[in-house]
């Protein structure tokens, strides 16, 4: 006779977050970088409707998306997400500033976005979010001070403590 002793199921693996995406606290002041995005890939197709269904229901209908050229896969210049169109505008990167992605909602505002690259590690990519998020600077006295606002093109967006379906990222 064969006995078996029976085993507990494999436990299944912990399902990716649906999107890496942290956004800077709300605060008084306009801030030059509004949240940190994480993508798992560089095609904008699939990526960018998620990103866009986790944020916050204050930022509004995102009708246009800038994006640097070089970094993304070839996308069309609009396409259809949540029920609206989109329109994606590519531009070359700004050879001043880190990758990013520009998101804008007619009447509401625009916000900046950091691009982390999808193949940064875990470290590099929490590493990379607190400095993005963190617009304080040390003062020649050692106190630390928020960095002076940057010259927008129209109003800047607030962000509010919590996203439109987001989970905390792990990162």
């Amino acid at each position: 006779m064969i006995t078996t002793v029976p085993t507990a199921p494999p436990t299944p693996p912990l399902p990716l977050p649906l999107v890496r995406l942290r956004l800077a606290p709300h605060g008084a002041l306009p801030r030059r970088i509004d949240g940190v995005w994480w993508p798992y890939s560089r095609d904008l197709l699939t990526q960018l409707p998620k990103m866009l269904a986790a944020l916050p229901r204050a930022w509004g209908d995102i009708t246009g998306v800038t994006v640097d050229a070089a970094a993304w896969s070839a996308a069309p210049g609009r396409m259809f997400v949540a029920n609206q169109v989109v329109r994606l505008h590519k531009a070359p990167a700004s050879p001043h500033a880190p990758e990013r992605v520009v998101l804008l909602s007619p009447g509401l505002g625009r916000w900046d976005l950091q691009v982390i690259p999808p193949d940064a590690t875990e470290e590099a990519a929490a590493l990379l979010t607190a400095a993005a998020l963190d617009d304080r600077r040390p003062d020649a006295d050692g106190e630390t001070r928020p960095l002076p606002p940057t010259a927008a093109t129209g109003p800047r967006g607030r962000v509010g403590p919590a996203g439109r379906g987001t989970r905390a990222p792990r990162w």
